[in-house]
């Protein structure tokens, strides 16, 4: 793996660096050096995210993470619209005068910023757009062969945006393969790809006439390579979602049979903004899954706001009235969940 250092620029404690909070939890494809966020230097990165040291330092500046000897700086920021603020492109120039390579999930290119782009030629670095859109001759279109799949596939879902689908899903692969099941994942955005991901497409960098097909292209390919036992799908924000509703194509086109369920019982509205609308209830959200042809097996909480009292009482409260198994991932795993999944195997 290739050192990376992460800049978000004093968002690290925000729902913004979620791309970042992945990463310090876990990634394959890079081995992360170093955290560069003024607001929270001198701290561990794990402690700053949920209290766990992991060995990831917080540097004021570049200059100062240089002193892990990165060879990547990666964006660890998902701004409103995708775009850069000046101050941040600022940095990223820091970063390329230092020899660094940048990899950008934003949908605001390096590569179509030509001063930028002059400067990592000047500097012989490569400057990686991941969110980037694929040419059309590279995408597949849907074809309907995934109704012979007998593998079964469970889509992990949410109520809203920002509630950690993405790890929720990687901790219920780690719960199966504890216990022998050989279980893939289906990334669906930049940091289940910065994280190591093989299969999977970036979901709102895709044309739409090809999103269907991505999604049957990257489960076939998974379960013909890897000879999986069950495949999960990650999410994307959320069936009624104003903002970008989302979760249909997990469902029809990938022939998503199940779906674990990810909430925030502490959240009232979507992303926070009471214009967006409230969330509606756990109940007819379940219904309507069930209208598109799946079944809810499980509720996992992200327990935001919550104390640890808290979580274990949502935890209760849903179980006695939704008559399903509710997970608390990061306090205690998805083990429980298991049993389940390896009945429809």
């Amino acid at each position: 793996m290739q050192k990376a250092i992460i800049l978000t620029a004093g968002m690290l404690d925000t729902v913004d660096a979620k791309t970042a909070h992945g990463l310090i939890r876990e990634s394959e494809r890079f081995e992360i050096t170093g955290i560069v966020d003024h607001k929270q230097a001198g701290k561990d990165a794990g402690e700053v995210l949920d209290g766990k040291n992991r060995g990831i330092p917080i540097f004021a500046d570049i200059a100062e993470a240089l002193t892990t000897n990165p060879t990547h700086c990666i964006i660890g920021v998902a701004t409103t619209g995708g775009m850069f603020p000046g101050f941040m492109l600022e940095m990223v120039r820091t970063a390329i005068v230092h020899k660094l390579s940048i990899v950008n999930g934003l949908h605001d290119y390096l590569s179509e910023h030509a001063d930028i782009q002059l400067l990592a030629q000047q500097n012989g670095v490569q400057l990686l757009d991941i969110r980037k859109p694929k040419s059309p001759k590279d995408l597949h279109f849907w074809t309907g062969e995934i109704l012979n799949l007998t593998t079964p596939v469970i889509a992990v879902m949410g109520t809203d945006c920002a509630l950690g689908k993405r790890t929720t899903t990687r901790l219920l692969i780690q719960a199966c393969k504890k216990q022998g099941i050989e279980a893939q994942m289906i990334y669906t955005g930049q940091t289940g790809w910065l994280q190591g991901g093989k299969y999977g497409f970036i979901f709102d960098s895709t044309l739409n006439d090809f999103v269907s097909g991505e999604v049957e292209h990257a489960i076939l390919s998974c379960v013909k390579e890897t000879k999986a036992d069950v495949v999960f799908l990650e999410g994307q924000s959320a069936l009624r979602n104003p903002s970008g509703p989302c979760g249909a194509e997990f469902i029809l086109s990938g022939q998503a049979k199940n779906v674990i369920l990810v909430h925030a019982p502490t959240r009232t509205f979507f992303d926070k903004e009471a214009h967006f609308g409230k969330i509606p209830s756990l109940e007819s959200e379940i219904e309507l899954i069930s209208m598109y042809g799946a079944e809810v097996m499980a509720l996992a909480l992200n327990t935001e706001d919550c104390s640890p009292e808290d979580a274990l009482n949502f935890q209760k409260f849903h179980e006695s009235t939704l008559k399903i198994p509710v997970l608390l991932p990061l306090q205690e795993g998805c083990d429980k969940i298991v049993p389940a999944i390896r009945a429809l195997i």
